[in-house]
């Protein structure tokens, strides 16, 4: 496509796009889940820029995207605390639990802003760290042997599968088990 054709519909869907970003929220919303996700812009030239997204489960058990926002790479909590503030004047008066990646900016804005919300690491992010004390030569062992874990059906499951995973792979990889 052209940079005329991409202009001309961004120009139609600009209005759209400012009424959705501002539209009210549901005042609860049970878990919200935060991220990052990189993608290529164009701006005189090509460079990556993090579009961060909130992501509501609603009352009703549908997932909501709550707002985007393009950044800079600061996930700071001064960044966080704005992006939560702007969803609680837009009427999110309270999460129960929020879901994010390692960082520490988005917990203390996330606390800031939801006193009593919990607030915990995805999975995901989870296993993704655990990777940096692994060799290469291990992680499908460590995946394979992490997966009942997290897929257990109660928390006590989890503990015994847990256990299971320190005792297979806690000798070598200690720092995994604590993570």
């Amino acid at each position: 496509m052209s940079k005329d054709t991409i202009s001309r519909i961004t120009e139609k869907v600009a209005g759209e796009l400012a009424e959705w970003a501002s539209r009210p929220l549901d005042a609860i919303n049970p878990v919200i889940f935060v991220d990052a996700i990189v993608v290529k812009v164009r701006d005189g030239q090509v460079r990556n820029t993090p579009f961060y997204v909130v992501m509501g489960v609603t009352t009703a058990g549908e997932r909501e995207i709550l707002g985007i926002w393009a950044g800079d790479g600061a996930e700071g909590a001064r960044f966080w605390l704005q992006v939560f503030s702007e969803l609680k004047n837009r009427g999110v008066e309270d999460a129960l639990i929020a879901v994010c990646d390692g960082l520490k900016g988005p917990p203390e804005a996330i606390t800031t802003t939801w006193e009593h919300t919990i607030v915990q690491q995805s999975v995901v992010h989870l296993i993704r760290n655990s990777f940096r004390c692994a060799g290469l030569q291990h992680r499908d062992g460590i995946v394979k042997a992490l997966k009942p874990v997290y897929t257990a059906p109660s928390e006590q499951a989890a503990r015994e599968r847990f256990a299971e995973f320190a005792a297979e792979w806690g000798s070598r990889y200690p720092a995994i088990v604590k993570l």
